[in-house]
């Protein structure tokens, strides 16, 4: 008899103590579907009909969700198509720890309602004391389009035409803004902004000043634009967009807008992202004028953009916690990841595969510090590798340079370098 014939039914294989243990972690679903890829394995003779079962527990994913995680070695330290900011441990357990019921909106002492996200809220003020008033939603451009709404819908923003940006995947300023309800007023020229183009355009229907950090992107040559404080005497509230969530000053890139710092220079309102050189979670935060920030945080709309619990305990533990990741990684020492790069190349070698050690370039990435380059070192691995590195568990993305694949050891914790080890010898085995 073909043996084909007698491959378990599904039930019968579901019914294995281990998949029963299984679907209690991961679900039904989940166990049945590695279930028929093993049958059909059997089917087509790959495996025999009683080895179904154990094929069908080889084949059980780690995880519920079909996110895996994976080793950046791409040399983009903030990585979006990679989640961004990779979380602190503490923002991880604090995650894990909100997972439950929690007191997200519950006073525990007086036993009624509280205000939701008050620890997060509190944490954003002592870390930018000069935001007078802090509100979270779910991104950056959720917040922009949440001031545009609550402070200018059928008014108009005025804006320079050097700062209309598109952002990723096709996402622009211009379209963000105009649906909201608000007219934009553009001045200026692409390369050059006077403070008289914005003083010719502000009047009774001005909603705001808008200045948006060019995050992504450098202009040079015959440039002009006008600096916050200047735009502080057009007697209309003045919006920045900051982009990349730096609360204070970063030393390594002086070219980075931080919230105090603009807060300081007389902005009234600082919308930023919270998943990029602030290291956190996804969230767009809103900083400053009590005010401006209470019209955002009553508007309707609000409520449609509000974080979840989980998002409120990271960024609460990402801003009172240790450094983030993205922190460590901004400020990698370039001798320690060329010794980091050597060892692993070494011990690659001595197993037979093509590699070594060279000088590498990092970036901020995630719309950060355009043009800024970080020394940095990498393992070089033939490109043959690239797939099976990518496909492999973990995941291993680096990035191919010069018909090389580099792996860039800047934005990977020295903890994780046998990981990175092992992955190429059974990639290159």
């Amino acid at each position: 008899m073909d043996s084909r014939r007698r491959v378990p039914r599904t039930d019968v294989v579901l019914a294995d103590p281990r998949l029963v243990a299984a679907a209690g972690r991961l679900g039904r679903s989940v166990v049945k579907d590695a279930v028929i890829r093993a049958q059909a394995r059997a089917r087509q003779g790959g495996i025999g009909p009683d080895e179904v079962a154990g094929a069908a527990v080889a084949g059980l994913p780690p995880y519920a969700a079909g996110l895996r995680p994976v080793i950046n070695m791409t040399g983009v330290l903030v990585h979006t198509n990679l989640g961004r900011a990779p979380l602190s441990r503490a923002a991880i357990e604090a995650t894990a720890a909100a997972a439950g019921c929690t007191d997200v909106e519950f006073d525990l002492a007086t036993g009624v309602r509280a205000r939701r996200g008050r620890g997060v809220l509190d944490a954003l003020e002592r870390a930018v004391p000069a935001a007078e008033d802090a509100h979270v939603v779910n991104n950056n451009a959720a917040a922009l389009v949440l001031a545009a709404t609550a402070l200018a819908a059928d008014r108009e923003i005025v804006i320079s035409r050097g700062e209309l940006v598109e952002i990723g995947d096709g996402f622009r300023i211009p379209d963000l803004i105009v649906s909201t309800g608000a007219r934009l007023r553009e001045v200026g020229t692409t390369n050059r902004t006077h403070l008289e183009d914005y003083a010719r355009a502000v009047g009774e229907r001005t909603g705001f000043v808008l200045k948006v950090h060019p995050s992504n992107f450098r202009v040079e040559g015959f440039t002009g634009s006008v600096e916050v404080a200047e735009l502080t005497g057009l007697g209309v509230p003045v919006v920045v967009d900051i982009g990349s969530g730096l609360l204070t000053g970063e030393p390594l890139l002086p070219d980075e807008p931080d919230a105090a710092g603009t807060l300081r220079a007389g902005a009234c309102l600082v919308t930023a992202s919270a998943d990029k050189l602030l290291g956190g979670p996804q969230a767009g935060l809103l900083l400053g004028r009590h005010d401006l920030v209470e019209r955002c945080r009553r508007h309707p709309l609000a409520r449609a953009l509000r974080v979840d619990k989980l998002t409120l305990a990271a960024l609460e533990a990402t801003l009172r916690g240790p450094e983030t990741p993205v922190h460590q990684a901004l400020h990698a020492d370039p001798a320690v990841l060329r010794h980091r790069a050597e060892s692993i190349a070494a011990e690659l070698s001595g197993a037979g595969i093509d590699a070594e050690a060279v000088p590498s370039e990092a970036a901020v990435g995630g719309g950060g510090a355009p043009g800024v380059s970080l020394p940095s070192a990498a393992v070089s691995l033939p490109e043959r590798l690239a797939v099976p590195l990518r496909t492999g568990d973990p995941p291993v993305v680096g990035r191919i340079e010069c018909g090389r694949l580099l792996l860039d050891l800047r934005a990977v914790s020295p903890e994780r370098d046998g990981d990175v080890t092992r992955a190429v010898l059974r990639a290159g085995g």
